[in-house]
């Protein structure tokens, strides 16, 4: 009888130990799955070696990789190049896949570009395309300053005349057909001129212009040498006589 007693007892231990240890188990199980292990922090599972599997309603499960390894996260935001993704199934951050883009609001829109690329309409660009102007505070490009075609170029002048020089200038213009977004973004030019050599020296029925000093000088010159050389000749000729 009292050996009867000894074995029960042993047995009630043993399940009491069993239980015991089954306890532990469950919880060092527990504490594997959403315990203090920081990958592990908003999961709904989780794993040693993979991190998080499921991620808490509002979070954004992230797939980092580092070298050959790679583990879930569960994040309140997603990091640079990606964006945030809802399904009914669980929230995914994806990978932008706009070339130079540092954070986008879709897979094909980007928000904010990279350092020295500038934004325009989701897409990044070394310099903005042509009809549109940088914003350097922003980095984006926005409407530039459109202009019109060049007129033909304009009659050949100088000091409001066609004629009495030798040498003008012409001019042609272009209008601005559209103003720029902002008033700090300048507009091209709208008027230019060139040389040109005048269809009419001298003007008909009027005075030819001024000589210059240099030709005044020159003519001087010979007025004077023909007056000595004809002082020379009347003093040859009385010499003679």
């Amino acid at each position: 009888m009292r050996f009867r007693l000894f074995s029960f007892a042993l047995i009630i231990l043993n399940c009491m130990d069993y239980g015991h240890c089954q306890a532990g188990r469950w919880r060092r199980s527990k504490r594997a799955s959403y315990g203090p292990n920081p990958i592990c922090k908003g999961c709904l599972s989780c794993s040693k070696d993979n991190g998080c599997i499921r991620c808490q309603h509002k979070l954004f499960f992230f797939l980092r990789r580092e070298g050959m390894r790679q583990y879930g996260e569960c994040l309140h935001s997603c990091p640079s190049g990606y964006y945030g993704l809802r399904t009914p199934d669980m929230n995914r951050c994806s990978r932008c896949r706009i070339e130079n883009c540092d954070s986008c609001f879709s897979r094909d829109f980007c928000t904010k570009c990279k350092t020295g690329f500038y934004s325009h309409r989701g897409r990044c660009f070394r310099g903005c395309p042509p009809g549109f102007a940088a914003l350097e505070d922003l980095m984006e490009c926005v409407e530039g300053c459109e202009v019109g075609q060049w007129s033909e170029w304009g009659t050949c002048s100088r000091n409001n005349k066609t004629c009495g020089f030798k040498w003008g200038l012409e001019t042609r213009t272009r209008q601005i057909v559209k103003k720029p977004a902002k008033d700090t973004i300048p507009c091209p030019t709208i008027a230019e001129s060139r040389r040109c050599k005048m269809a009419m020296r001298h003007c008909p029925g009027g005075r030819r212009p001024a000589k210059t000093k240099e030709k005044k000088k020159k003519k001087k010159n010979l007025m004077e040498r023909a007056q000595k050389q004809h002082s020379i000749f009347l003093a040859t000729d009385k010499t003679s006589q």
